[in-house]
Formats: C-alpha cells, sequence, structure tokens
C-alpha cells in the first residue's frame, strides 16, 4: 500500500503573511493616533527638510553613501549639521515671542513669523514712528521694546545674532523733508531701534543692521492697508545658516 505523501513544509501556502500585514498595518494606525502634529517644532522640522534636501547635492545614485563626494567639499558633513539644540532654542523662542506680543499681534502693531532667515518680529512703523520721522515714539511703544530686549537677552536666544531691517512703501519722500530718499528713512528707523535696544541692555556686537526702502515689501503698495503693512522695522533673531 502506497504512502501518503507528507506535505513539503518548504511550500507553505503563504497565509501567513496576511496576518503579518495586518499587524504592521495596527501598528502604523497606532503610531498615527499617537502623532500630535501640534508638537511639531517648526525650527527643528525645516532643519529636518533642509538636511534631507542637502543628500541630492551629491548627485549620488546610490551605494557610495559613506564615500567621500561633492557634499563633504562643499562642507556638507555630518559635523556641519545643524545643532539639535539650537533647533529647539529657536522653537522655544518663536514659541515664546508669540506670546510675549499676544496683545499687540491682535492689534497688528506687531506681527510673529518664521522663515528661512530664523525667527521675525516686525514693529509696525506707523506705531513706532511718526511720518517722515526716524524717531521713535517711546511713550507708546517703551513696553513692547523692553519685551523685545528681555527675550533678546534671554536663554533662548544666547549665542545667536540679530539683523534690524528697515522697511517702507513705495511713496517718495517729501523732496523739502530730511531724507532724500526712502533708502536714508528706512535706514535711519532700523538704526533708532538699534540704539534704543543697546541702550537698554542688548549686546551691540550680536546686531547687523540694514536699510532696504521699498524693495522688500509683504503686500500690495496701491492700497492705503498694504503701505501700512510694508511700512515696518523686522527684528530678525537669525537661524544658524543666515548668520
Amino acid at each position: 500500500m502506497a504512502k501518503k505523501k507528507k506535505p513539503d513544509a518548504g511550500s507553505a501556502s503563504g497565509e501567513w503573511i496576511v496576518t503579518y500585514s495586518d499587524m504592521v498595518t495596527l501598528m502604523l494606525s497606532c503610531f498615527v493616533a499617537l502623532f500630535n502634529p501640534s508638537e511639531v517644532d517648526p525650527v527643528q522640522f525645516a532643519q529636518m527638510i533642509s538636511s534631507l534636501n542637502n543628500i541630492g547635492l551629491g548627485g549620488s545614485v546610490g551605494g557610495n553613501t559613506l564615500s567621500v563626494g561633492q557634499n563633504a567639499d562643499l562642507g556638507n558633513t555630518i559635523m556641519s549639521l545643524p545643532s539639535m539644540d539650537q533647533g529647539k532654542s529657536l522653537g522655544t523662542a518663536l514659541r515664546r515671542a508669540t506670546s510675549l506680543f499676544t496683545p499687540e499681534i491682535r492689534s497688528n502693531k506687531v506681527r510673529v513669523s518664521h522663515n528661512e532667515r530664523g525667527i521675525v518680529i516686525s514693529l509696525a512703523s506707523d506705531a513706532f514712528f511718526n511720518p517722515a520721522s526716524a524717531a521713535i515714539n517711546i511713550e507708546e511703544t517703551r513696553d513692547i521694546l523692553l519685551r523685545l530686549a528681555s527675550l533678546l537677552n534671554s536663554a533662548e536666544t544666547r549665542g545667536r545674532k540679530f539683523r534690524i531691517e528697515g522697511h517702507t512703501d513705495a511713496v517718495g519722500t517729501d523732496p523739502d523733508g530730511p531724507w532724500p530718499s526712502n533708502w536714508e528713512l528706512s535706514t535711519a528707523r532700523a538704526i533708532s531701534v538699534l540704539h534704543y535696544l543697546t541702550d537698554i541692555g542688548v549686546e551691540e556686537n550680536r546686531f547687523q543692521v540694514a536699510g532696504f526702502a521699498d524693495t522688500a515689501p509683504i503686500s500690495r503698495n496701491d492700497t492705503p492697508e498694504g503701505r501700512a503693512y510694508n511700512r515696518r522695522v523686522d527684528v530678525i533673531i537669525l537661524d544658524d545658516g543666515h548668520l
């Protein structure tokens, strides 16, 4: 009598893969449920994206990821990647700035944002200066500038550089006034903010100053509201890549 042939152990039906796939899907669903996008640090996220984009600069097809190539020649080595501690402190500074200036943000006297340069704190010129003037309205804005100085002197911004940028709208200056053009006016307003911040204790050697006149608008210049947005002084807490 012929013996019944036993099934070959190596020719399993593969039904196990279905159970395995279900397990992986459940684990993924669990991690997605635990992920809270509101806790993502925008500064660290931008730095990670920048680091990932830098991977393609060497033109590597794959395989030789440990070899010295174009990235190393450009200085894009692991030692030059943004510090996670620095990124964390800048993210904390962004949250603190938003909290410090909440009343002024609501009244459009101050705007706080973050871009590739760092944290941008925009001071509305109409609130800080009289028309065609570079003298700060101290009585109106002293408390705001004191809070700004406390942020620039805080642990979150320790070791960082700052840039003060003056901006105007596209309306020309009065030919008979003190400013030959908006270049002088925008620069003078930036310098006025610099002097006030250094007078109340922020180190002067941490600053850069620039005047942009009407060359870097953030709104249209064909409406009064748009021109008001463009008249501003930006105080920027610089990211590591824009020192």
